[in-house]
């Protein structure tokens, strides 16, 4: 079939990244003797300067790999809990809030992205932190060209920073108060000081692994945390309509670390072992959609999914994500996981398939247990809420005026010629998510609106608990050996563009860039995991290249389809390994025209 690029082949190493700057960073890396860790560190931090939208250094990083050591998928665990003064009591009780916001200090989390690249790069690297963040300084400092979509952002928030968040309007907007042109410059200097002050701080020591350690405390005990304490405690407006100081203080950060923990695994047809993270994050929710789909027919003709395939792939989503929202997160019933992805409960739930499109959210019982949804849920409150039509999205999400972003992201794939292989999806601290700090040049994130501010379920806010994030970043094994990285930006459809890329490439035989550009869709009938929480029953969003006949089938079965355009779903990237012939592949999104893949 038709492809909009290549898929890369070569022997030596692959990036995959959405942004362009980022793959040229990892690959330059790696043709400096850097392994596939290194890359992926360098790519990184490149990409919270250019993709200050999607990401940033008060956000986390989530990161699945396997090292060629060792075959066994890890993961990388650099996502912040709820400070110790985030209590259900004090946000509903004494704030008065339902949910928490959106935007601001009160969605904080400890901010993990800079340990947890620091992590991996001391454990798994084999560069300084000087050559790995020398790329990300330089564009902060010397200035990178904007795409679209950050003009975009900035435009659709811009009156808000100007009448809230003063501090942003002075980082973001121009002298003369308006919104920088696509294709103009930005810098970040204070940034860029502050990562030249951290390094300082790293090369008073001797050694490679000292330094790393040292740049660690001097984020989490030295002055990030001290500017960070302060800043957060002055109230700033928040998309609840109100103004609120967090609760975020420089002991959170202090106690803060970065974690590994085994990952999720799930055995497939074919010899394929799919990892993910565990049932604190949205992760299972891959591992379920395709268990259900396994005795399912999928269909695909010149690239292009069935009506058939898309039925049952849409029907299998709402009962993962069902299930998602009673049974994940940090606070769940350490044995309901294994229960989940069982394949007899795989098997009783695939049942519920029929040839029609169900309107119902309908949790299972793994392992005979009765699911609760929380209230906001179960008494509908957030059905049929509608995006702003006047917000900004390619592919993601949508950014609306008071800064509400709905899973915004960035995605990172790299294998190097040793086999050692990773699949990161960092996100947070967008420019957008909360004002940012003049002393540091980076905005905090939000990721704990994710939490539901009612007692006792698995997904409770509750000091020392990590939001169940969207962040799903993915890594494939077949017969044991590592062989596929993968994953896109996306919030709730990033474990549902994922099901697509997996459907195209494994059942379907497309190749990597086929199977990236083919036609993608998701279902929105299940609620989101963003402020303020909605969800559309029944509602499925499709890119017409699907085609016009089979939005008309999928519609007699009872969907409720919205034609989202050609090009519009997902920013998918991918790399991958053959562990016989040792061949590199790689291929990156097409939509909105910045991601890209590079290697040789």
């Amino acid at each position: 079939m038709f492809t909009t690029r290549p898929e890369l082949a070569g022997t030596h190493g692959m990036v995959a990244s959405t942004h362009w700057l980022a793959s040229a960073a990892g690959m330059a890396v790696l043709e400096d003797d850097g392994n596939a860790f290194d890359a992926a560190v360098a790519a990184g931090f490149v990409l919270q300067v250019v993709e200050p939208h999607l990401n940033g250094p008060g956000g986390e990083v989530p990161a699945l790999f396997a090292t060629a050591a060792d075959p066994r998928p890890r993961a990388l665990c650099g996502q912040g809990p709820a400070p110790a003064g985030a209590t259900i009591e004090h946000y509903r009780d004494e704030l008065g809030l339902d949910l928490v916001p959106g935007t601001g200090f009160l969605a904080t989390t400890v901010p993990g992205a800079w340990d947890g690249w620091l992590t991996l790069l001391r454990d798994h690297g084999t560069k300084t932190l000087r050559e790995v963040l020398t790329y990300a300084v330089g564009y902060a400092r010397g200035g990178y060209p904007i795409v679209p979509r950050i003009s975009e952002t900035i435009g659709t928030v811009a009156g808000m920073f100007r009448q809230h968040w003063q501090t942003s309007a002075k980082w973001w907007l121009n002298p003369d108060g308006s919104v920088p042109e696509p294709g103009s410059v930005l810098r970040n200097p204070v940034l860029a000081d502050t990562w030249e002050r951290l390094l300082a701080e790293a090369e008073s020591v001797t050694g490679r692994e000292a330094q790393i350690d040292a740049a660690r405390r001097a984020w989490a005990q030295g002055f990030v945390a001290e500017a960070v304490e302060k800043f957060v405690h002055v109230p700033h407006r928040d998309n609840s309509g109100g103004d609120h100081a967090g609760v975020l203080t420089a002991q959170d950060m202090a106690d803060f670390e970065t974690t590994y923990e085994d990952p999720l695994t799930v055995d497939l047809p074919g010899g394929w072992t799919l990892a993910k993270f565990g049932i604190w994050s949205q992760g299972p929710a891959l591992a379920q959609q395709l268990q259900l789909l396994e005795d399912l027919p999928v269909s695909y003709v010149d690239g292009v999914a069935s009506a058939d395939t898309v039925h049952a792939a849409v029907e299998a989503t709402k009962l993962a994500f069902a299930d998602r929202e009673a049974w994940y997160g940090d606070s769940a019933d350490p044995g309901v996981l294994a229960d989940l992805v069982s394949e007899d409960y795989a098997a009783r739930r695939r049942e519920l398939i029929g040839s029609t499109a169900s309107p119902h959210l309908r949790p299972g019982s793994p392992g005979g247990r009765a699911p609760v949804l929380p209230a906001f849920v179960a008494e509908g409150r957030g059905v049929g809420g509608q995006s702003d039509p006047s917000g900004v999205g390619i592919g993601e999400p949508t950014v609306l005026p008071n800064g509400e972003s709905r899973g915004d992201t960035v995605h990172i794939d790299v294998v190097d010629r040793w086999g050692n292989m990773i699949s990161a999806t960092p996100s947070g601290g967008w420019l957008q998510s909360s004002p940012t700090i003049p002393e540091l040049g980076f905005c905090l994130g939000s990721r704990a609106q994710m939490f539901w501010l009612e007692e006792g379920l698995p997904n409770s806010l509750k000091p020392g608990k990590r939001p169940r994030i969207t962040l799903s970043p993915s890594l494939a094994l077949r017969g044991g050996v590592p062989t596929l990285a993968f994953g896109t930006p996306g919030g709730d459809q990033q474990d549902q563009w994922q099901l697509c890329f997996w459907l195209a490439h494994v059942r379907a035989g497309l190749n990597l860039q086929a199977a990236i550009d083919a036609p993608a869709w998701h279902s929105a009938a299940f609620p989101r995991s963003f402020y303020p929480r909605e969800w559309e029953p029944g509602a499925v969003a499709v890119e017409s290249r699907i085609g016009a006949g089979t939005i008309a089938a999928l519609e007699a079965r009872g969907h409720k389809v919205e034609d989202n355009g050609p090009w519009s779903l997902g920013r998918l990237s991918a790399v991958s390994r053959d562990p016989e012939s040792g061949m590199l592949k790689a291929a990156a999104n097409p939509r909105g025209a910045q991601g890209y893949a590079a290697g040789r």
